[in-house]
């Protein structure tokens, strides 16, 4: 439909709108949608093979339905135009049905009861159903997708906010939800942000600094002192290769990076490339040696220091720790310091992600790959976003496409929205290997650039940041470094989950995090005896950083050196790359 014929017949554009919707999010899923199906498949054969041989519990629970759904309709033609006491209400922090409009008109009031309780039947059902743990969490995950899925919030015709809107704007919504879909169709992304209103290096990523390193796996970035004196000791950090590295310098009132640099550090970060189709062949062993080992070659060089201290975060963090298991192999004592921020090493329990990975999944992805070369960025960042559908799809499906309005500028989902390409062949290590064989954790089970790993052999003092509420790397599963490496160790509990729990700014300190707890006997031991401390958590690193050692030197005037001279101001070309 062109844009000049979306005038002309409303009743056109309402069910364009309702079918391109639903072509737009079987496109974002077209790589999964099969494997998806095929799980959610098994797994409600796998209940309904229980409910033949005991029959007794599923009528019992069909019986409850039916007596609550007449309850429900009894009550609604009894008491039209009256407020009662709904059946069902929507759990605690539900916001799908918050407007005016499904409490005070009986119809969307009756469809909003209806809908919760065929929700509470089938998760009822689901929670009750004796399956094996890995397929529990499957069938339970596949669930919730599905009812949520089919809220009567998402579809214009059964959602009365979108229509109200419709009729106050003339029509006008609904156009303007066409155009936001067929443009978001184009990127093959829903857009969660006002993407227009940021440029990487203008209003993010705006910490002054220069590259002073390139290759085919990365940029090296080093940023400029904005102190007199710095630490002796420069510092390294190692992002996520799934992300951009500017999550850690979206805005100078929350960029980490800026932080570190207030604080008198020489900060360099490695800018990983967005690898294409070309670079199907790089492995784990080139993200360590030509990555993360080269880099420490090259800060060295630039700053005539003999030790850097080093930050990772998410996989980064594994990088970084299998990067150290090869240098303690190596006898290379270069690392002088190590931290963490919601790193897995131990991946016998991935949290949520668990439900996209086991051997019949990994098998289907790989064979994809080897035509693609590259596992796209996207069908990760929507594999994310899956975990926590109603606020990072439907609540933008509703807003964008069906209300028609522009999502509100917000950094963190900028960067949210640009992600990586991973390599097959690095891919398909990192899930074999971790996630499904957990390989890490064994003594000398891995052989990385031709050194047998053995994270026990680490023994630069630590710092391990983990989030509370993170669903991505579960908190108590991040906590079994703490047991693995033999140097000291300190662990420190963010609130808040996998984002911001990390990004929390010591100027508008929002949440807490906990310290100090009892190490060598278990998280439920660790978190009893840890102290709750207000505000951020970042001084508290950077005192922890400090105590690390190394003496205070004159700021350098310049950035890189003769051997590595500056190729291109901040934030550089690699991290520019979008798919």
């Amino acid at each position: 439909m062109k844009t000049e014929d979306l005038y002309k017949n409303p009743q056109e554009v309402w069910q364009s709108l309702t079918k391109e919707t639903s072509e737009l999010l079987g496109g974002f899923a077209s790589n999964q949608s099969q494997e998806m199906m095929k799980e959610f498949m098994q797994a409600w054969n796998s209940l309904a093979t229980q409910t033949v041989k005991n029959p007794k519990e599923w009528v019992d629970l069909v019986g409850n339905y039916q007596k609550t759904q007449f309850e429900l309709w009894t009550k609604v033609l009894g008491s039209m135009g009256k407020t009662d006491k709904p059946v069902v209400t929507p759990p605690p922090g539900d916001r799908r049905f918050s407007a005016k409009e499904w409490q005070e008109n009986p119809v969307f009031d009756y469809m909003k009861q209806s809908y919760l309780l065929a929700a509470n039947l089938l998760t009822e059902a689901a929670d009750r159903a004796q399956l094996d743990e890995a397929n529990q969490k499957k069938l339970k995950f596949y669930t919730k997708y599905f009812i949520d899925a089919m809220s009567p919030t998402n579809f214009a015709t059964t959602n009365p906010e979108v229509i109200k809107h419709a009729v106050d704007t003339k029509g006008q919504s609904l156009i303007d939800g066409l155009q936001n879909l067929l443009g978001d169709m184009q990127k093959g992304r829903i857009s969660m942000t006002d993407e227009n209103a940021f440029v990487l290096g203008k209003n993010i990523a705006t910490t002054p600094g220069a590259v002073v390193f390139e290759n085919d796996m990365m940029q090296i970035v080093q940023y400029k002192p904005t102190t007199e004196k710095v630490l002796d000791r420069p510092l390294l950090i190692v992002p996520p290769c799934i992300n951009k590295f500017y999550i850690l310098d979206l805005q100078p009132e929350n960029s980490f990076i800026k932080y570190a640099v207030d604080q008198g550090n020489t900060v360099f970060i490695i800018s990983w490339a967005n690898p294409s189709e070309k670079q199907a062949h790089i492995s784990w062993d080139d993200y360590i040696e030509q990555g993360v080992l080269k880099a420490i070659d090259v800060i060295k060089a630039i700053t005539n220091s003999k030790k850097v201290n080093a930050v990772s975060w998410c996989v980064g963090g594994t990088i970084l720790a299998t990067s150290l298991a090869v240098m303690a192999e190596r006898k290379n004592s270069s690392v002088a310091s190590a931290t963490f921020f919601t790193t897995m090493l131990d991946f016998a329990d991935p949290g949520e992600l668990g439900v996209f990975i086991d051997e019949m999944q990994v098998a289907q992805r790989e064979s994809k790959l080897k035509n693609s070369g590259v596992l796209p960025g996207k069908d990760l960042a929507l594999a994310f976003s899956m975990l926590r559908a109603n606020d990072l799809i439907w609540s933008y499906v509703v807003n964008n496409y069906l209300k028609g309005q522009t999502p509100a500028p917000f950094d963190i989902l900028y960067w949210n929205s640009d992600p990586t390409n991973l390599p097959s062949k690095m891919y398909s290590f990192y899930l074999r290997n971790m996630y499904l064989d957990n390989k890490l954790i064994q003594p000398n089970a891995l052989k990385m650039c031709d050194a047998p790993i053995n994270l026990r052999n680490i023994k630069v003092p630590s710092y391990f940041l983990s989030t509370i509420d993170d669903h991505i790397a579960p908190w108590k599963s991040t906590f079994t470094a703490t047991e693995l490496f033999t140097g000291p160790v300190e662990f420190v509990l963010g609130a808040s989950g996998h984002i911001a729990g990390v990004i929390n700014p010591p100027y508008k300190p929002k949440r807490n995090y906990w310290a100090n707890g009892e190490l060598g006997k278990g998280t439920e031991k660790w978190l009893e005896t840890a102290k709750s401390v207000p505000g951020s958590w970042w001084p508290h690193w950077m005192e922890w950083l400090k105590k690390q050692g190394g003496a205070e030197v004159e700021a350098p005037k310049a950035m890189g050196n003769a051997e590595h001279p500056v190729i291109e101001a901040a934030p550089g070309r690699y991290v520019s790359s979008r798919d």
